[in-house]
């Protein structure tokens, strides 16, 4: 999982709001234009979806296991 967070946030570790990849994620789920998505808007989608988001980083540990 973690795996996953550090390479979807390349370039961007320390402000992971800033990462091309997960402002396009956030666009096509929640519908901000990525462009417009601020820190605090980052903070509050992670904390509202945060269950589903770990899922999700589960489904994607899980992908890369069976891939190897």
């Amino acid at each position: 999982m973690i795996g996953f967070l550090w390479r979807s946030a390349a370039g961007h570790r320390l402000q992971p709001w800033n990462s091309p990849y997960l402002r396009w994620r956030i666009e096509t789920y929640w519908g901000l234009h990525a462009d417009e998505i601020t820190p605090a808007q980052f903070r509050a989608f992670v904390w509202e979806h945060k269950g589903e988001l770990f899922r999700f980083l589960q489904w994607a540990r899980r992908m890369e296991l069976a891939r190897s």
